[in-house]
């Protein structure tokens, strides 16, 4: 990684998406130089400039910065964006932001979480355990944790958590210590063409797990016979199905209480309160990683007790005699979480999707 510890001065676009703040924030800790462009301005593009970021918002060739290093950039950006041809026809150095992760993720021990929802969810438990159980870990996220109030933190251990993302087959830059795939529904078709290639994706990306390390995936997933044919230590896991599960399920006062049972190692009455019982399913998958980077059951119990959820994930903005619910689901599968999520917590109320 010696091409990225010399470089000095980096410039982003598209500096405004969730992933590429997590890297931006990233490299402004090391402290390098940050640049970016974005389209408009938001509040996590002002947090960034709080932060120290320089960051403007016209696609002008005058607004670029002297003695850029390199460009990272996402592939949304439109192909005739300005400052990027210019960078392209002058020769820089120029990478994806999932190149850049990928390289970063070389020196750890990456625990990845994919699939096409839930992977947000999943990733961010994950990383709250981690910590609540002082594992000092690197963490790249999809979503703003309420309780990092980040999508990104920097540790000191090998350990580093990766929401890995199968947009454009980013996570394929990816080489896992221990994984979990949450879900495979069609999704990126304007990438992948069809459905098959897109679960052809996903069991590439298992293939590139570490071969002693463990790959949970959700009970039910099409691609699960391919995987347990294929690769070692694939273990499934989902409620009251899979060999690790959730049971015992109760809601009380607002709280979802379960058992994880994984063989002989059973944790009862675990409390945690983000809703719907997809988000039970995330917590096992969340739970069996953590267990695997020597989490204590006491810090799981813990950490999911106080998990105070993702902004716009299920977010409740209003709660009186009108609930107002935030949430980003802008996928069939998480549309249908999301509302029956609402329906469980307020059973007798009319529900209306905005």
């Amino acid at each position: 990684m010696a091409e990225l510890a010399n470089i000095k001065n980096i410039f982003f676009i598209g500096i405004g998406g969730i992933g590429m703040s997590g890297l931006a924030r990233y490299f402004n800790f090391m402290g390098k130089n940050v640049f970016g462009y974005d389209k408009t301005r938001t509040d996590l593009t002002s947090k960034l400039e709080g932060e120290g970021i320089n960051i403007h918002y016209e696609d002008s060739l005058s607004n670029i910065p002297p003695n850029i290093d390199i460009v990272i950039y996402t592939p949304a950006i439109p192909k005739d964006h300005q400052q990027f041809n210019y960078f392209k026809n002058h020769n820089f150095p120029i990478y994806k932001r999932s190149q850049i992760l990928g390289l970063l993720s070389q020196e750890h021990k990456v625990l990845a979480v994919s699939g096409t929802h839930g992977k947000t969810t999943t990733s961010t438990l994950l990383t709250h355990i981690l910590v609540t159980g002082g594992v000092d870990c690197t963490a790249f996220l999809g979503g703003i944790s309420e309780n990092l109030q980040s999508n990104f933190i920097f540790g000191r251990s090998p350990w580093m958590v990766v929401e890995a993302d199968e947009y454009d087959r980013s996570f394929l830059t990816l080489h896992p210590e221990h994984s979990v795939i949450t879900s495979v529904d069609p999704d990126h078709l304007d990438i992948y063409g069809n459905e098959l290639e897109m679960q052809k994706t996903f069991i590439q990306f298992a293939s590139q797990n570490n071969p002693v390390g463990s790959i949970f995936v959700r009970e039910g997933l099409v691609i699960l016979p391919q995987l347990k044919s294929n690769l070692k230590n694939v273990k499934t896991y989902g409620i009251d199905r899979g060999e690790i599960f959730a049971s015992n399920i109760r809601l009380i006062d607002g709280s979802f209480y379960f058992d994880y049972n994984n063989n002989d190692l059973v944790f009862k009455d675990l409390r945690i309160s983000l809703p719907g019982r997809h988000n039970i399913e995330n917590a096992v998958g969340a739970i069996s990683l953590s267990l695997l980077a020597g989490v204590t059951e006491q810090s799981i119990r813990e950490a999911l007790a106080n998990f105070k959820g993702i902004k716009r994930r299920f977010e409740i903005i209003i709660k009186d005699k009108i609930v107002y619910i935030d949430d980003y689901a802008h996928h069939p599968g998480e549309l249908n979480a999301a509302i029956q999520a609402a329906r469980e917590l307020y059973p007798e109320a009319y529900i209306v999707g905005i």
